[in-house]
Protein backbone atom coordinates (compact mmCIF):
# COMPACT_ATOMS: atom_id res chain seq x y z
CA UNK A 1 0.00 0.00 0.00
CA UNK A 2 1.25 3.79 -0.68
CA UNK A 3 2.45 5.57 1.66
CA UNK A 4 -0.67 8.41 1.62
CA UNK A 5 -3.40 5.57 1.90
CA UNK A 6 -1.17 4.28 5.10
CA UNK A 7 -1.89 7.60 6.61
CA UNK A 8 -4.58 7.58 8.71
CA UNK A 9 -7.04 10.48 9.46
CA UNK A 10 -9.52 11.82 11.79
CA UNK A 11 -12.33 10.72 10.00
CA UNK A 12 -11.36 7.13 9.78
CA UNK A 13 -10.60 7.15 13.92
CA UNK A 14 -14.19 8.48 14.25
CA UNK A 15 -16.33 5.76 11.77
CA UNK A 16 -13.48 3.00 13.23
CA UNK A 17 -14.79 4.17 17.03
CA UNK A 18 -18.43 4.83 16.22
CA UNK A 19 -18.25 8.68 17.33
CA UNK A 20 -18.35 12.31 15.51
CA UNK A 21 -15.41 13.94 14.38
CA UNK A 22 -15.82 16.57 17.37
CA UNK A 23 -16.05 13.80 19.73
CA UNK A 24 -12.59 12.79 18.44
CA UNK A 25 -11.30 16.65 18.48
CA UNK A 26 -12.49 16.96 21.73
CA UNK A 27 -10.71 13.81 23.44
CA UNK A 28 -7.57 14.72 21.25
CA UNK A 29 -7.94 18.89 23.06
CA UNK A 30 -8.34 16.99 26.40
CA UNK A 31 -11.61 18.41 26.80
CA UNK A 32 -13.81 17.33 30.12
CA UNK A 33 -17.70 17.05 28.24
CA UNK A 34 -16.82 13.36 26.83
CA UNK A 35 -17.57 10.40 29.28
CA UNK A 36 -14.89 8.33 30.25
CA UNK A 37 -16.10 4.85 28.49
CA UNK A 38 -16.29 8.11 25.08
CA UNK A 39 -12.61 8.76 25.68
CA UNK A 40 -11.08 5.37 26.11
CA UNK A 41 -13.01 3.97 23.23
CA UNK A 42 -11.61 6.71 21.33
CA UNK A 43 -8.05 6.74 22.98
CA UNK A 44 -7.78 2.76 21.90
CA UNK A 45 -8.92 3.38 18.53
CA UNK A 46 -6.03 6.40 18.02
CA UNK A 47 -3.53 3.75 19.34
CA UNK A 48 -4.64 0.37 17.17
CA UNK A 49 -4.56 2.86 14.33
CA UNK A 50 -1.32 4.61 14.86
CA UNK A 51 -3.50 8.13 14.25
CA UNK A 52 -1.34 11.28 14.34
CA UNK A 53 -3.05 14.53 15.76
CA UNK A 54 -3.20 17.89 13.11
CA UNK A 55 -4.54 21.10 12.99
CA UNK A 56 -7.67 20.05 11.49
CA UNK A 57 -8.84 17.68 14.36
CA UNK A 58 -7.62 20.07 16.40
CA UNK A 59 -9.07 23.23 15.25
CA UNK A 60 -12.69 21.48 15.06
CA UNK A 61 -12.52 21.89 19.27
CA UNK A 62 -11.37 24.86 19.62
CA UNK A 63 -12.94 26.57 16.60
CA UNK A 64 -9.25 27.93 15.43
CA UNK A 65 -7.28 26.44 12.44
CA UNK A 66 -3.63 27.42 13.81
CA UNK A 67 -3.28 28.69 10.37
CA UNK A 68 -2.14 31.96 8.75
CA UNK A 69 -3.09 33.16 5.38
CA UNK A 70 -0.45 35.00 3.30
CA UNK A 71 -1.30 37.52 0.16
CA UNK A 72 1.77 37.78 -2.15
CA UNK A 73 1.63 39.04 -5.25
CA UNK A 74 3.88 36.24 -7.18
CA UNK A 75 6.39 33.99 -6.07
CA UNK A 76 9.12 34.75 -8.80
CA UNK A 77 11.21 36.95 -6.98
CA UNK A 78 14.24 36.83 -4.71
CA UNK A 79 12.96 39.07 -1.94
CA UNK A 80 9.50 37.78 -1.68
CA UNK A 81 11.10 34.12 -1.43
CA UNK A 82 13.01 35.32 1.48
CA UNK A 83 9.66 37.40 2.90
CA UNK A 84 8.12 34.44 2.59
CA UNK A 85 11.17 31.67 4.48
CA UNK A 86 11.09 34.22 7.39
CA UNK A 87 7.02 33.76 8.01
CA UNK A 88 7.04 30.38 7.64
CA UNK A 89 10.06 29.73 10.14
CA UNK A 90 8.48 31.88 12.47
CA UNK A 91 4.86 30.80 11.95
CA UNK A 92 6.66 26.83 12.58
CA UNK A 93 8.10 27.90 15.75
CA UNK A 94 4.55 29.49 17.23
CA UNK A 95 2.73 26.11 15.67
CA UNK A 96 1.38 27.68 13.04
CA UNK A 97 0.90 26.44 9.26
CA UNK A 98 0.35 28.76 6.54
CA UNK A 99 -1.56 28.88 3.32
CA UNK A 100 -0.59 31.10 0.36
CA UNK A 101 -2.42 33.06 -1.85
CA UNK A 102 -1.54 34.50 -5.11
CA UNK A 103 -2.41 37.91 -6.79
CA UNK A 104 -0.63 37.52 -10.13
CA UNK A 105 -0.18 41.40 -9.98
CA UNK A 106 -3.73 41.35 -10.95
CA UNK A 107 -6.63 43.80 -8.91
CA UNK A 108 -9.67 41.71 -10.48
CA UNK A 109 -7.83 38.35 -9.19
CA UNK A 110 -6.63 39.96 -5.73
CA UNK A 111 -10.08 40.77 -4.83
CA UNK A 112 -11.27 37.04 -5.41
CA UNK A 113 -8.31 35.87 -3.18
CA UNK A 114 -9.21 38.12 -0.26
CA UNK A 115 -12.70 36.45 -0.75
CA UNK A 116 -11.01 32.66 -0.84
CA UNK A 117 -8.52 33.79 2.04
CA UNK A 118 -11.86 34.74 4.18
CA UNK A 119 -13.80 31.60 3.22
CA UNK A 120 -10.90 29.71 4.15
CA UNK A 121 -11.54 30.23 8.02
CA UNK A 122 -7.83 31.01 8.71
CA UNK A 123 -6.80 32.65 12.28
CA UNK A 124 -4.82 35.71 10.62
CA UNK A 125 -3.25 37.35 7.91
CA UNK A 126 -0.30 38.70 6.48
CA UNK A 127 -0.68 40.84 3.26
CA UNK A 128 2.24 41.59 1.04
CA UNK A 129 1.06 43.66 -1.82
CA UNK A 130 0.90 46.91 -2.02
CA UNK A 131 -1.17 47.14 -5.53
CA UNK A 132 -3.97 46.47 -3.38
CA UNK A 133 -6.26 49.35 -2.78
CA UNK A 134 -6.78 49.72 1.65
CA UNK A 135 -10.63 49.68 1.36
CA UNK A 136 -9.89 45.93 -0.30
CA UNK A 137 -7.51 45.11 2.51
CA UNK A 138 -9.98 46.02 5.15
CA UNK A 139 -12.04 43.73 4.05
CA UNK A 140 -10.45 41.06 5.85
CA UNK A 141 -10.65 42.72 9.04
CA UNK A 142 -14.26 43.40 8.61
CA UNK A 143 -14.45 39.45 8.74
CA UNK A 144 -12.95 39.53 12.17
CA UNK A 145 -9.35 38.16 10.56
CA UNK A 146 -6.64 39.99 12.44
CA UNK A 147 -4.08 41.39 10.12
CA UNK A 148 -0.71 42.52 9.40
CA UNK A 149 -0.27 44.34 6.06
CA UNK A 150 3.30 44.90 4.67
CA UNK A 151 3.95 48.57 3.03
CA UNK A 152 0.43 49.84 4.23
CA UNK A 153 -0.15 51.91 7.14
CA UNK A 154 -3.09 49.68 8.63
CA UNK A 155 -3.66 50.33 12.74
CA UNK A 156 -7.10 49.14 14.11
CA UNK A 157 -8.31 46.52 16.77
CA UNK A 158 -7.61 43.89 14.57
CA UNK A 159 -5.27 45.34 12.31
CA UNK A 160 -1.17 46.59 12.25
CA UNK A 161 0.93 47.05 9.68
CA UNK A 162 4.78 47.28 8.64
CA UNK A 163 6.11 50.37 6.86
CA UNK A 164 9.30 49.50 4.32
CA UNK A 165 11.01 53.08 4.27
CA UNK A 166 12.71 53.34 0.73
CA UNK A 167 12.51 56.94 0.71
CA UNK A 168 14.88 58.53 3.48
CA UNK A 169 17.72 56.42 1.49
CA UNK A 170 16.69 57.29 -2.20
CA UNK A 171 16.46 60.88 -1.16
CA UNK A 172 20.03 60.92 0.51
CA UNK A 173 22.03 59.59 -2.60
CA UNK A 174 19.78 61.45 -4.93
CA UNK A 175 21.19 64.34 -2.40
CA UNK A 176 24.66 63.51 -2.09
CA UNK A 177 25.77 61.26 -5.33
CA UNK A 178 23.84 62.56 -8.27
CA UNK A 179 22.32 65.98 -7.46
CA UNK A 180 25.58 67.92 -8.78
CA UNK A 181 26.45 65.40 -12.08
CA UNK A 182 25.49 66.48 -15.63
CA UNK A 183 23.89 63.04 -16.14
CA UNK A 184 19.84 63.16 -15.64
CA UNK A 185 18.49 60.02 -13.87
CA UNK A 186 16.15 57.68 -15.54
CA UNK A 187 13.72 56.02 -13.17
CA UNK A 188 12.59 52.80 -14.49
CA UNK A 189 8.92 52.46 -14.77
CA UNK A 190 7.17 49.30 -14.66
CA UNK A 191 3.82 47.99 -15.34
CA UNK A 192 1.70 47.18 -12.24
CA UNK A 193 4.83 48.34 -10.27
CA UNK A 194 2.45 49.26 -7.19
CA UNK A 195 2.16 51.80 -5.14
CA UNK A 196 5.71 51.94 -3.54
CA UNK A 197 7.63 52.51 -6.78
CA UNK A 198 4.77 54.49 -7.72
CA UNK A 199 5.72 56.56 -4.71
CA UNK A 200 9.86 56.43 -4.90
CA UNK A 201 9.28 57.76 -8.61
CA UNK A 202 7.25 61.14 -7.11
CA UNK A 203 10.09 61.34 -4.44
CA UNK A 204 12.93 60.95 -7.00
CA UNK A 205 11.31 63.42 -9.17
CA UNK A 206 11.07 65.97 -6.25
CA UNK A 207 14.63 65.39 -5.26
CA UNK A 208 16.40 65.50 -7.92
CA UNK A 209 17.47 69.66 -9.63
CA UNK A 210 13.91 70.42 -11.58
CA UNK A 211 14.48 68.26 -15.55
CA UNK A 212 16.73 66.55 -14.05
CA UNK A 213 14.92 63.06 -13.62
CA UNK A 214 12.87 61.07 -15.75
CA UNK A 215 10.55 58.29 -16.01
CA UNK A 216 11.57 55.55 -18.49
CA UNK A 217 9.43 52.63 -19.43
CA UNK A 218 10.50 49.69 -18.92
CA UNK A 219 9.04 45.64 -18.97
CA UNK A 220 9.19 43.46 -16.06
CA UNK A 221 11.99 41.06 -17.83
CA UNK A 222 15.47 40.57 -17.89
CA UNK A 223 15.52 39.38 -21.70
CA UNK A 224 13.22 42.45 -22.82
CA UNK A 225 14.99 44.95 -20.84
CA UNK A 226 18.79 43.63 -22.02
CA UNK A 227 16.99 44.17 -25.47
CA UNK A 228 15.44 47.30 -25.05
CA UNK A 229 18.83 48.89 -23.72
CA UNK A 230 20.88 47.28 -26.37
CA UNK A 231 18.71 49.59 -28.59
CA UNK A 232 19.27 52.48 -25.86
CA UNK A 233 22.78 52.59 -25.79
CA UNK A 234 23.31 52.92 -29.54
CA UNK A 235 22.13 56.11 -29.24
CA UNK A 236 22.88 57.04 -26.14
CA UNK A 237 26.14 56.19 -24.26
CA UNK A 238 25.91 57.40 -20.86
CA UNK A 239 23.50 57.86 -18.22
CA UNK A 240 22.30 57.06 -14.17
CA UNK A 241 19.53 54.22 -13.99
CA UNK A 242 17.20 53.69 -10.99
CA UNK A 243 15.68 50.47 -11.13
CA UNK A 244 13.31 48.34 -9.21
CA UNK A 245 14.85 45.72 -8.48
CA UNK A 246 18.40 43.93 -9.11
CA UNK A 247 17.79 41.27 -12.13
CA UNK A 248 16.72 44.66 -14.23
CA UNK A 249 19.51 46.54 -12.89
CA UNK A 250 21.88 43.26 -14.13
CA UNK A 251 19.66 43.72 -17.30
CA UNK A 252 20.84 47.36 -17.85
CA UNK A 253 24.49 46.85 -16.72
CA UNK A 254 24.59 43.82 -18.85
CA UNK A 255 23.49 45.77 -22.30
CA UNK A 256 26.24 48.53 -21.62
CA UNK A 257 28.61 46.23 -21.32
CA UNK A 258 28.12 44.73 -24.27
CA UNK A 259 28.25 47.92 -26.25
CA UNK A 260 31.25 48.47 -25.10
CA UNK A 261 30.25 51.43 -22.50
CA UNK A 262 31.98 51.54 -19.03
CA UNK A 263 30.45 50.90 -15.95
CA UNK A 264 30.45 53.25 -13.51
CA UNK A 265 32.20 55.85 -15.37
CA UNK A 266 29.98 56.15 -18.59
CA UNK A 267 27.28 54.54 -17.06
CA UNK A 268 25.98 54.36 -13.38
CA UNK A 269 22.95 52.13 -11.65
CA UNK A 270 21.15 51.58 -8.82
CA UNK A 271 18.84 48.76 -7.65
CA UNK A 272 15.63 49.59 -5.29
CA UNK A 273 15.41 46.57 -4.03
CA UNK A 274 18.71 44.40 -3.26
CA UNK A 275 19.15 40.88 -3.01
CA UNK A 276 22.05 38.23 -3.38
CA UNK A 277 22.10 39.32 -7.34
CA UNK A 278 23.30 42.79 -6.01
CA UNK A 279 26.97 40.79 -5.02
CA UNK A 280 27.00 38.57 -7.41
CA UNK A 281 26.62 40.42 -10.23
CA UNK A 282 29.74 41.74 -11.83
CA UNK A 283 30.44 44.74 -11.06
CA UNK A 284 28.43 44.24 -8.37
CA UNK A 285 25.81 46.88 -7.98
CA UNK A 286 24.45 49.45 -5.51
CA UNK A 287 21.29 49.21 -3.78
CA UNK A 288 19.22 49.63 -1.06
CA UNK A 289 19.19 46.65 1.06
CA UNK A 290 16.79 45.33 3.44
CA UNK A 291 16.64 42.47 5.21
CA UNK A 292 12.98 40.97 4.03
CA UNK A 293 13.30 37.63 6.05
CA UNK A 294 13.32 39.80 9.36
CA UNK A 295 10.38 41.78 7.52
CA UNK A 296 8.51 38.08 7.17
CA UNK A 297 9.68 37.37 10.67
CA UNK A 298 8.60 40.45 12.05
CA UNK A 299 5.25 40.21 10.33
CA UNK A 300 4.48 36.46 11.56
CA UNK A 301 5.61 37.98 15.51
CA UNK A 302 3.14 40.54 15.34
CA UNK A 303 0.31 38.58 13.84
CA UNK A 304 0.65 35.64 16.45
CA UNK A 305 0.50 38.60 19.20
CA UNK A 306 -2.50 40.08 17.37
CA UNK A 307 -3.98 36.87 17.45
CA UNK A 308 -3.29 36.58 21.71
CA UNK A 309 -4.59 40.15 22.48
CA UNK A 310 -0.61 40.88 22.96
CA UNK A 311 0.86 43.04 20.55
CA UNK A 312 0.94 46.80 22.04
CA UNK A 313 2.91 48.25 19.26
CA UNK A 314 1.16 48.31 15.55
CA UNK A 315 3.47 49.71 14.05
CA UNK A 316 6.76 49.24 12.97
CA UNK A 317 9.27 50.26 10.35
CA UNK A 318 12.24 48.88 8.40
CA UNK A 319 14.34 51.88 6.98
CA UNK A 320 16.64 50.56 4.08
CA UNK A 321 20.44 51.08 3.72
CA UNK A 322 22.46 52.24 0.34
CA UNK A 323 24.76 49.96 -0.22
CA UNK A 324 27.77 51.59 -2.61
CA UNK A 325 28.81 48.81 -4.73
CA UNK A 326 31.14 48.98 -7.81
CA UNK A 327 28.30 50.34 -10.44
CA UNK A 328 28.73 53.40 -8.67
CA UNK A 329 30.80 55.97 -8.26
CA UNK A 330 31.73 57.25 -4.67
Amino acid sequence: MGVYKDRVTIYEVAKAAGVSLATVSRVINNQTNVTPETKKKVEDTIARLGYKPNALAQGLATNRTTNIGIIIPDTNYVHIANLLSGMIDIGKIYGYQTTLFVTKHSKEDAKDIIGKLITSHVDGALVFDDQLPLEDILRITNYNVPLVAIGHKLIGEKAASIYLNFEDSLKKLILDHFSKVQDSIQFLHLPNSGNLMDQLERVAIETAPEGKCEILNCSDSYHETYTQFVSYFKKVNHGIFICPRDSLACAIQNAAIDIGLKVPEQVQVVSIIGTKYSSIARPTISSFDLDMYQVGARAMRMVTKLLKGELENKEFTFTSSYVLRASTKE
